[in-house]
């Protein structure tokens, strides 16, 4: 069974990516676990001098998790042009530790708009030694409101496609061990 951790860069309550990797997770396929993490918006400000034996226990917990995981789906909202803060810092937390070092990661998107972000998350994440699983999913749901998500995300199509995608990543990981 291959452990794959989800990250939403998102810290909203009606969150498309939350709500994207919550049907991945939901449509996994056989012999996939995709679990969501949830602790991101209770990760102090990362700072250097609070690691090692001062790290924080949310912060750990993270570590452990990715650290744990076989694979690490993230889905990002765009801010500004960049990458929200939150998801920033929870990077930051992994940058000395070696839970990123050839972790396997694919991005996967709820707006065909985030190009900015896009971009400046896969330089983040190379940076750290990701593997990164260049395909990936895209399932437009900006501006939707949660019964339109919910719909969106049940439909056949895209229940397949979102299966479709994380075999393929599963399939990269197993290659990549």
């Amino acid at each position: 069974m291959l452990n794959i951790l989800a990250i939403s860069g998102s810290l909203r309550a009606a969150s498309t990516n939350s709500a994207l990797l919550a049907a991945l997770a939901r449509n996994a396929p056989p012999g996939c676990r995709v679990t969501v993490h949830d602790g991101l918006g209770r990760l102090p400000i990362f700072n250097p001098d609070d690691e090692g034996e001062r790290t924080p226990s949310e912060a750990s917990r993270l570590i452990d998790a990715v650290t744990g995981a076989d694979g690490l789906i993230v889905s990002c909202p765009e801010y500004a042009h960049g990458v929200p803060g939150g998801l920033k810092n929870a990077l930051d937390w992994l940058v000395s530790r070696d839970a990123a070092v050839a972790k396997p990661a694919m991005p996967v998107h709820a707006s065909p708009r985030s190009l900015f972000a896009r971009a400046a998350l896969a330089e983040i994440m190379r940076t750290m030694s990701f593997a990164m699983y260049e395909d990936r999913l895209e399932i437009a749901l900006l501006g939707k409101k949660p019964p339109e998500v919910a719909a969106i995300l049940a439909d056949e199509a895209n229940v397949l496609a979102m299966r479709d995608a994380v075999q393929a990543f599963a399939d990269f990981i197993r290659r990549q061990t």
